[in-house]
């Protein structure tokens, strides 16, 4: 008679199956998920490309120089400059802009109008140059050129002598401050430096 014995020292192969399928799982799994945080990251990098690049390209500068207007030989009333793109610049909604004004312990922001209600503490485009748009837009674009005015508020006292910081602050773009100072002697109208 013959006698069968049980070894249970090695797998079968089913168990070995079973083994195999569950590494290629679990590899297959931490594989997709390196991948997908992989690709996260190059859309985020990506991203981040872009916006730089938009905000570079979307800045503004000031062309020519910055006049300051008094209505007397006291106190400077407000500033006017013609801003443009930069090189390469992509169009700029200018009445997005947000415009700060600073100087000693006042620091308000002055609000977008339009230069028929031109008044204290606000500020308009007064004049545009190789806008082909009749009428003319809000959209500063390549190669055109914008003549802003700027009143300072009431609460502002520019009297000779006083600095005083103005922010252009774009909706997409860099900020570009003005530092000025007031001139020791008023005329009605001053070349600021």
């Amino acid at each position: 008679m013959m006698k069968l014995f049980k070894n249970e020292d090695a797998f079968t192969g089913l168990e070995a199956a079973i083994v195999l399928i569950a590494f290629v799982v679990v590899a297959a799994v931490f594989s997709y998920v390196m991948l997908g945080a992989g690709f996260f990251a190059a859309g985020e990098a990506q991203q981040v490309v872009h916006t730089g690049s938009e905000q570079a390209s979307s800045s503004l500068e000031i062309i020519g120089n910055v006049y300051g207007h008094a209505s007397s030989t006291t106190k400077l009333d407000s500033i006017e400059f013609t801003v443009g793109n930069t090189a390469g610049g992509t169009p700029i909604d200018i009445s997005q802009m947000l415009v700060t004004f600073t100087s000693g312990t006042v620091s308000e922001v002055i609000t977008f109008d339009t230069k028929e209600n031109l008044t204290s503490g606000k500020w308009a485009v007064i004049d545009t140059y190789n806008d082909i748009n009749t009428p003319p837009n809000r959209l500063l674009e390549p190669g055109e050129q914008f003549v802003l005015q700027i009143v300072f508020p009431g609460t502002a006292e520019l009297t000779p002598n006083t600095p005083f910081t103005v922010n252009l602050q774009p909706a997409v773009g860099a900020v570009y401050p003005i530092k000025k100072t007031v001139p020791a002697y008023l005329n009605t109208v001053n070349t600021l430096n």
